[in-house]
């Protein structure tokens, strides 16, 4: 199954495998939750933003209580448009590190120990500690495991998930 990030919320494939559902603009800002659509949902907006939301209904309510409802709505739309970014960056993360688990245990299971090993994660870096020798197979092993992730979570839509590749001595002498 293939999936589409939407800036306002999660697009969802429908019956044909190329046939896309896209929730209407504005539904993180309108209070629903969104995700990018692999499990993760936004939480629902605090009982103190309804409240606002509901002030600014009000027969008399004034002006300054529409703008606050406005910001308020925006405020909570950018959350949930920045929760549907980082979730996606983070289940990209988790098949990325996955894929080169399985890709340095393929390649590597019938070398001598030491082994190639992942040993760090932070963000948007993996830190692979492994024999000199190897550096240069763990290197594509990297770029090969983000491709897989790409693959898995966008299938063949055109995602290109760029990396720069330091083999150094020292996790400081990286740049």
């Amino acid at each position: 199954m293939r999936r589409a990030l939407s800036c306002h919320g999660c697009a969802r494939p429908t019956r044909g495998p190329s046939a896309w559902s896209t929730p209407p603009p504005g539904r993180g800002s309108a209070g629903s939750g969104c995700g990018p659509g692999w499990g993760r949902t936004s939480p629902l907006p605090p009982p103190a933003w309804r409240q606002v939301q509901r002030a600014a209904q009000e027969p008399r309510a004034g002006a300054g209580a529409e703008r606050r409802a406005r910001q308020a709505a925006r405020d909570w739309g950018r959350f949930t448009r920045n929760f549907v970014v980082q979730g996606t960056a983070a289940e990209w993360a988790l098949c990325w590190m996955g894929h080169l688990r399985r890709i340095l245990a393929e390649t590597f299971e019938e070398e001598p120990r030491p082994w190639p090993e992942l040993v760090y994660f932070l963000h948007d870096e993996v830190m692979v500690h492994t024999p000199a020798e190897h550096a240069d197979d763990v290197g594509e092993a990297v770029r090969e495991a983000a491709r897989a992730a790409g693959r898995l979570l966008f299938g063949d839509f055109p995602v290109d998930f760029p990396l720069d590749v330091a083999v150094v001595g020292s996790y400081d002498q990286a740049g």
